[in-house]
């Protein structure tokens, strides 16, 4: 496995290398250069996250889940994308982060949790990993073993892989179907990841789970219309988000949400087609969801 020193998220940055001595201005343009980077690196990868994206998204259609694997910063990222998936995309099972550790990773160190391979096995067996799902390793380093033992179980199983890590040539490359390579460079603070590999990390999984989801009948133009209505300000949304794909007043709006227990989906082909909710509702569970198969424009 290749050594620590040699990885580039962990060599000094030869331009913050009397960090504690600099003024607070000159630390935060340092960082914001630096950050600058993330966008430039990303970008090469994108014919590799475009080819993750296409799995993820005939993982989805075939009715398996993206599970996300990661250790500390790496696996903070993947539950944080995740999590958000619910609210935003009204999603239930389809995104599934795994993190070293568990709960306890979040208020106490994780020790050796994340050097151990078995328990990303045992954690991946509890959540019965299937060959329908695929499994995404993050790492900023790539040679985190919890993550290798993920996806080495993966592959046993029969699942899919990705991974995304920010360095090249790396060792969870190698166990991966799908890699995704980006390097950013040193961090303004040595080793902190958290820092342009955790942006990296964070934009990518941005894209896999935004447009999988466009491309699972999630959206409609660019408006989020399977959002759940949780609070006041979301149910403002959906008024909002109807209003803006069908063109009609709030009234109109409010009246088809409340009739569709606030389903912006089903409103939206209510007012578009005239009819009632049962029959919106109807048509778009045949269309799998996609309102442009229901309206046919």
């Amino acid at each position: 496995m290749v050594s620590i020193s040699s990885l580039k998220t962990e060599i000094r940055n030869e331009k913050t290398m009397n960090l504690d001595l600099l003024s607070v201005k000159e630390i935060i343009e340092i960082m914001n250069s630096e950050d600058s980077k993330v966008i430039e690196t990303i970008n090469k990868a994108l014919p590799e996250i475009e080819n993750l994206i296409k799995k993820t998204i005939a993982v989805i259609a075939e009715g398996g889940r993206i599970i996300y694997l990661g250790a500390g910063t790496s696996g903070v990222i993947g539950l944080m994308d995740a999590v958000e998936c619910k609210p935003t995309f009204n999603c239930d099972q389809e995104f599934i982060a795994l993190i070293a550790g568990g709960a306890r990773a979040f208020d106490s160190g994780i020790g050796a949790a994340e050097d151990s391979k078995q328990l990303a096995v045992e954690d991946l067996k509890k959540i019965n990993l299937s060959e329908k799902d695929i499994v995404i390793g993050i790492a900023a380093s790539g040679r985190t073993p919890y993550v290798i033992g993920g996806l080495e179980y993966a592959k046993e199983v029969g699942a899919k892989t990705g991974s995304v890590c920010c360095n090249y040539n790396t060792e969870i490359s190698k166990h991966s179907q799908n890699p995704v390579e980006v390097n950013a460079g040193a961090e303004v603070l040595t080793g902190s990841t958290r820092l342009k590999a955790g942006t990296c990390q964070k934009i990518i999984l941005n894209m896999i789970s935004t447009v999988t989801m466009i491309k699972s009948g999630k959206v409609y133009g660019n408006l989020m219309v399977d959002v759940q209505a949780t609070n006041e300000k979301l149910v403002e949304r959906c008024k909002r988000i109807v209003m803006e794909a069908t063109g009609a007043d709030r009234d109109v709006a409010t009246e088809a949400l409340e009739k569709s227990n606030y389903s912006c989906k089903v409103a939206i082909v209510m007012i578009l087609l005239g009819i009632d909710e049962k029959e919106a509702a109807e048509k778009l569970a045949a269309s799998k969801g996609f309102i442009r198969e229901v309206i046919k424009i």
